[in-house]
């Protein structure tokens, strides 16, 4: 595996641990562009995405419907791993019952997908977020959101304490997903239309200045 290349962050940033073992990678990373996911809607300014891969860098393998048509979720690497509490903290925000509907990485299925992007924003944090766990870091945040989990996978509830590395859910495919993967992001607030997006960090030893991950880099976390 080639060494992470990240953006050290260490005096202004929320410092996490990764919510996941083993190999991903990083997507709409802000140590490649801010905002990162191309607006600071919902407090997404500083936000990441993480998806699992084998060897090969891949996501799931390939065959004839990743080119023409949507694929089960099952397929993905990332799907149904376990997702752990990046810090300890109070379970604020805790929903399940989205679906895990079916991934998308063909231009043909990503065409209809995108025109329904619209209507998941209307529906507000179920629709972009899906099934999802926030943590309060204390009383008055800062929030971390863990997003796109997978239905039923939820195993806290609102009001819970949990410890680092807590086990929280498995990595879905809910919400605005287009692949399973995880979405983490940390806020002022989760009154999501005006909550402010705040930068963050990862270690995943206890030698490693925390780093932010840039896009399209394997890494494995510990």
């Amino acid at each position: 595996m080639p060494e992470p290349v990240g953006e050290q962050r260490t005096t202004d940033a929320v410092i996490l641990r990764f919510p996941f073992h083993g190999r991903w990678l990083a997507r709409n990373s802000p140590a490649d562009r801010v905002p990162s996911h191309g607006t600071a809607l919902f407090g997404t300014t500083y936000a990441i995405d993480f998806v699992a891969v084998d060897e090969r860098g891949r996501t799931a393998p390939r065959g004839w419907r990743s080119a023409v048509a949507t694929e089960p979720p099952e397929r993905f690497f990332a799907f149904g791993s376990p997702l752990l509490a990046p810090t300890a903290g109070e379970v604020v925000l805790a929903h399940d019952g989205e679906t895990d509907h079916a991934a998308r990485r063909s231009v043909l299925a990503l065409v209809p997908y995108l025109l329904g992007q619209a209507s998941r924003v209307r529906e507000g944090a179920a629709g972009v977020a899906g099934n999802h766990v926030v943590l309060s870091l204390g009383a008055g945040g800062p929030f971390v959101l863990l997003a796109h989990l997978r239905r039923g996978s939820l195993v806290v509830r609102v009001g819970d304490r949990v410890a680092l590395g807590d086990q929280v859910g498995e990595c879905g495919n809910s919400g605005n997903s287009t692949q399973p993967h995880v979405h983490v992001q940390a806020t002022d607030s989760t009154d999501w239309p005006t909550a402010r997006g705040l930068p963050i960090a990862f270690v995943d030893d206890e030698t490693r200045d925390p780093w932010v991950p840039r896009n399209g880099r394997p890494f494995y976390a510990t």
